[in-house]
This record gives C-alpha cells, sequence and structure tokens, in this order.
C-alpha cells in the first residue's frame, strides 16, 4: 500500500510540530490547515510542552507508569523519557491506530534498563481492545494508579464516534489515584463559524475528521474527576514555565489534568 501518498493525521501534526516523520500529502494538508488557521503550528507545539509538564509532575507524585494513547510520532521528549528521568522504574505504553507510527516508536522508544516501554497498534474508539490487551495488562498493573495520556487525539473524533463515552470507558478501568492528561483543539477565541471551517477543510483536504470543541465539550471529558489546578486552561497557561522559545503564545487548544477518586 502506498501510505505516503495518503495524508495521516499523526503525520500532519508531526509536520506542525516540526517533526520529520512526514510526506509530501501529509504537507500539503499541514500548509492549508495553516493558512487557514496559522495558529494551529503553535497549538503543535504547545500541546507537546503541556505533556512534557504534565507528565513530569505527575512521575514527581509517584505515577510510575502511563498509558499514551494517540502518542503520534516520537518526539524529543516522550512520555517515558519524561517519566524515567523521575523514576528509572517507570513504565509506558504508547498506543496509535497509525501503523507507520507503530514502526517508528518501536525501532525509536528505547526504555531503561529498569523500565519498561512497549507500543501497541490500536484505536482508540475501541478503548476495550486497548485495556484488555495482553501486552497492556503486562507492563502496567491496573491495580494501581496510572497515567492516562490523551493529548491532542480526541479532536480526531466526531460525536458520532461518542468521544466522551470512550474517555468515560477507559477511565472507568484505572484505579482511584488515576490522572488523566487531556489536550483538545478549540476554536473559541476565533470568529464564529471557524470550527465548521476547519472541520469542512480537514475533510477536502483528505486529513479525515478533526473537530474542535468548545469549552464547555472539552470540561465533559473531565466529568467525575478532580481537576488539578489551574483546571481547564488554554494550553500555553498549564503550570507555565520558560521554554527554549521563549514565552509561548496563545494556542487553540485546551488542557488540563484531571485524578479519579
Amino acid at each position: 500500500m502506498d501510505f505516503w501518498r495518503h495524508p495521516a493525521p499523526a503525520r500532519v501534526w508531526d509536520y506542525l510540530g516540526g517533526g520529520k516523520d512526514n510526506f509530501a500529502a501529509d504537507r500539503a494538508v499541514g500548509d492549508a490547515l495553516v493558512k487557514a488557521l496559522p495558529d494551529l503550528a503553535t497549538m503543535a507545539r504547545a500541546t507537546r510542552w503541556f505533556v512534557y509538564r504534565a507528565v513530569r509532575l505527575l512521575a514527581s507524585g509517584g505515577i510510575d507508569q502511563f498509558l499514551d494513547i494517540g502518542c503520534g510520532f516520537p518526539a524529543l521528549e516522550n512520555t517515558h523519557t519524561i517519566a524515567q528521568k523521575v523514576n528509572v522504574n517507570s513504565r509506558v505504553v504508547y498506543v496509535d491506530n497509525d501503523p507507520l507510527v507503530a514502526v517508528h516508536a518501536r525501532a525509536l522508544l528505547v526504555s531503561t534498563a529498569e523500565g519498561r516501554c512497549e507500543v501497541l497498534h490500536a484505536d482508540l474508539r475501541e478503548p476495550d481492545t486497548i485495556v484488555d490487551s495482553p501486552l497492556v495488562r503486562d507492563t502496567l498493573d491496573f491495580g494501581r494508579p496510572i497515567g492516562l495520556v490523551l493529548s491532542g487525539v480526541l479532536h480526531d473524533l466526531p460525536d458520532t464516534d461518542q468521544p466522551h463515552q470512550v474517555v468515560n470507558q477507559l477511565v472507568r478501568a484505572l484505579k482511584p489515584g488515576s490522572h488523566i492528561v487531556l489536550s483538545h483543539l478549540t476554536t473559541d477565541q476565533l470568529a464564529q463559524g471557524d470550527d465548521e471551517h476547519l472541520t469542512k477543510l480537514a475533510a477536502t483536504t483528505g486529513y479525515g475528521p478533526l473537530w474542535p470543541r468548545n469549552c464547555h465539550e472539552v470540561a465533559r471529558f473531565l466529568d467525575g474527576l478532580d481537576v488539578l489546578a489551574p483546571g481547564l486552561v488554554p494550553a500555553e497557561l498549564w503550570r507555565p514555565e520558560p521554554t527554549p522559545f521563549g514565552q509561548p503564545p496563545p494556542a487553540m487548544c485546551y488542557a488540563a489534568v484531571g485524578r479519579r477518586t
């Protein structure tokens, strides 16, 4: 199959974030989306830095196992490298429905000798296949708290895929004390109708479903959880700190960390 001829969300976001694991078809879609909404590239970078801060916080608080769904292509700092800098025994399972992501991840994501890092090719829309996977169960102990990372992936699920129900299913599989690290594309701060424009543009360029959601809709993913301060906020405002690029500009992305009680 000539997969490189067809754009894929993971490769489009890799391109928007400055990565190299993408093809001409992905770059064409990325350019079209950025032409319509230039802040999308900023959103990709802001999301990466949010995950860095959130995973580091959870690891420092004693979470030593993570399930990163919709992980995308390996970056400079990945969930396992962030966690294992805090605790070398940390274990991480990455999940993505893009087979090319799985291949790259298996080749490039190397764990510490004390910890463990695994990659599962599976689809977020089928949460049972993830939490019941023998690989996941062998790597992670569901009898202890887990950090569930859902960053920059839920906006790829339209409402017809029942994304809120999917997240609820995943959270119910976790023990109290587990946390969810969540970020989601939004057009709240833009002109009315920009969400529909972006959704239509993504569909016509071959990206596939792309569903920005407003603050209320994103907050529903956190129902029943204790949301850590500062709450559900733009990604660049979630416990901000200096980056190599200076203070990041506003991003079209909400972010939060919630704790299951």
